[in-house]
């Protein structure tokens, strides 16, 4: 069976991509299988760059198609931010409680309406033989004045999604992998991946 890396060592982000990827006779493998993987530090300026970096560069380590996802909340009365820095908007090894904590102080005298938020996914796919797409995904959101929620990780427990009236942390895998921003990415990528399978790309 062929292979295809995702390239990340976040345990809960490669589990979400497997679910979502279960459906195709593939072989997928994650940065844990690859010890040695380069580090890779994601210094673009938006998550496309960054997601198309972190799969050329590990594409290249291994030989293999790679699939790599930049991520993050952007928060409209912040300015977008966290955005690119949202795994380190605390600090440069923050903690997901230490983000999270920061992200409720500045929003601690913002009236609930100014709360709108979104979380973005770019997703880059890239192949030995030169061949690169990427897709985005979005969900849109509010940001709530406490932690709600026990699953999911990052800032799940804060972001909340006004049909459904849960927090992304409140909601089962499924439910999550059917709205989130990561899995409408994914919806897009999985015809290109399926695409590249039949053409020998994979």
């Amino acid at each position: 069976m062929v292979a295809l890396v995702i390239a990340s060592r976040n345990e809960h982000k490669v589990e979400e991509m497997r679910q979502l990827l279960a459906g195709l006779t593939i072989r997928v493998l994650s940065l844990g299988d690859f010890p040695d993987a380069p580090q890779i530090e994601e210094d673009g300026d938006t998550f496309k760059a960054n997601a198309l970096k972190k799969a050329r560069i590990i594409s290249k380590f291994t030989n293999l198609t790679t699939l790599a996802d930049d991520s993050g909340l952007e928060v409209d009365i912040l300015g977008g931010q966290p955005g690119v820095h949202s795994a380190r908007f605390a600090g440069e090894h923050a903690s997901d409680g230490e983000n999270n904590a920061k992200l409720l102080r500045l929003m601690e005298k913002v009236p609930a309406r100014d709360k709108t938020a979104r979380f973005r996914c770019v997703i880059a796919l890239v192949s030995p033989h030169g061949v690169e797409e990427s897709v985005e995904g979005t969900c849109p959101g509010l940001i709530i004045d406490r932690p709600r929620g026990n699953g999911g990780f990052g800032y799940d427990p804060l972001f909340m999604v006004p049909e459904l009236g849960q927090t992304f942390a409140e909601l089962s895998s499924d439910e999550k992998n059917g709205i989130s921003h990561r899995g409408r990415a994914l919806q897009k990528i999985l015809p290109i991946v399926q695409q590249w399978l039949d053409e020998g790309w994979i």
